[in-house]
Order: structure tokens, then sequence, then C-alpha cells
């Protein structure tokens, strides 16, 4: 017997912009069904389990015990630029002067995640 990992659900202060930032990064869209002031909002993700939003009484206090880590499509720095534009912040920056590490952002509600080289560039340094 075995269970499907259906949802990653954060917990946050406002579940549709959190939602909306995260469908950004994505590149997936915020489910049809939800709208700003909910207090659950869904992305869809195409495999895998959707990432789902729900608002809570209470901010983030500690270091998060579980993080998301993203392997863009892009390059790793180019991604980096793109997050931070989308309102990401820098928590720490791993990279290494070979081209590997990784870059520790926090998406806007403070919710630490990490950028990890892409598919292409760690084929290139293989």
């Amino acid at each position: 017997m075995s269970s499907l990992l259906h949802h990653i659900t954060v917990d946050c202060e406002d579940a549709y912009a959190l939602a909306t930032f995260w469908s950004q990064v994505t590149g997936h869209p915020v489910s049809d069904e939800d709208e700003p002031g909910d207090a659950e909002c869904l992305v869809e993700l195409p495999t895998g389990p959707s990432l789902l939003f729900i608002q809570v009484p209470e901010g983030k206090s500690v270091k998060n015990r579980l993080h998301l880590d993203l392997q863009p499509d892009t390059t790793r720095d180019e991604e980096v630029e793109r997050l931070r534009g989308l309102g990401a912040t820098l928590v720490d920056d791993q990279r290494r002067p070979d081209g590997t590490g990784w870059v520790v952002l926090a998406d806007p509600e403070g919710n630490e995640f990490c950028v990890e080289r892409s598919a292409a560039e760690r084929a290139a340094t293989s």
C-alpha cells in the first residue's frame, strides 16, 4: 500500500496573493475557482502534487522545515533574476566559482526556496 502526494500546502497570510506569486513562478494559473480574499487557493501543476495555499491567522516565525527546490528551464542565474523581479528576496547565495551551487530565495511571505542549476547547466559540467 502507498499514498499519493496530492498537495503541497503552504500556510500564509494572503492565500490569493501568494498563489498568484507561485503561479507566476511555475507558469501555471491559479484555479478558476479562486479569487482575491479566498482563504484557500490552488495552483494545479501538470505533474506531481499541486500547490495549495491556506490562510492562517499567525505569521511565519521560524525557518521552513520543508522547502521547494526549483530547477529552471533557463539558466539558474536568469531564473534568480526573474524571480526577484516577481517579488522574491535573496536569502543566501551558495553559487560557487565552478558554476555549481544554488541560491536561496524567499517568496513574498518569507517562505524559503532554492533555485538549482538547470538540466542543461548540469549536463555541461558533467
